[in-house]
């Protein structure tokens, strides 16, 4: 299991035998449980026990907004803030041929009919920024240049030395809007 090295499974293993009668039992019932009624979202690709998440079934999200993270985690990273109020778009991974994961291996096309068929006006790129995500963002700025949706990438301001007072909420950096307030909850995720 990933995040569970050699110690911590002797520990969890060692924890199991110890427990009362019929622990074990309820934890295999509970793993059971939860593969066999999670799915993922139809429209975002989360994790939900229904056909639509929680998330994008709430109808006091602002569907005007979607931010685009690689992984179930980094939508659960962000709900944790209690702050960004837009929907989500999980792609699944970031672009990576030395890893042989290409824009097909992506969850890009359902984005892309997400933004031609929803009422979309911003889409928050909020991937990590290794090269892969780098690359990955810089391919989705590209098929997103001739939509009609403002995109907001992830923090320029890291990537290029700038200072956090250089841009204000109607200045540009190359062609983007420098990011605003859900772009300063998304940052917190990434560089706390």
């Amino acid at each position: 299991m990933p995040g569970i090295g050699r110690k911590s499974a002797q520990r969890l293993a060692i924890f199991i035998l110890k427990s009362k009668d019929g622990y074990a039992d309820k934890l295999v019932d509970a793993i059971v449980s939860i593969k066999a009624n999670t799915t993922f979202c139809k429209k975002c690709h989360n994790i939900s026990e229904h056909e639509e998440c929680n998330i994008c079934s709430d109808p006091k999200r602002d569907a005007s907004k979607i931010c685009v993270v690689e992984d179930i985690v980094d939508v659960m990273a962000i709900e944790g803030s209690r702050e960004y109020r837009g929907l989500y778009h999980v792609l699944g991974g970031v672009i990576s041929p030395l890893g042989g994961v290409s824009a097909g291996d992506l969850k890009i096309t359902s984005l892309m009919e997400r933004i031609s068929f929803e009422n979309i006006s911003e889409v928050l790129l909020a991937l990590n920024l290794s090269t892969e995500g780098e690359a990955t963002m810089i391919y989705l700025s590209q098929m997103l240049h001739d939509k009609n949706v403002e995109v907001t990438p992830h923090s320029p301001r890291r990537t290029t030395g700038l200072s956090p007072g250089v841009c204000g909420p109607d200045d540009y950096w190359q062609g983007y809007r420098c990011p605003v307030e859900d772009m300063k909850i998304i940052e917190q995720y990434y560089w706390c």
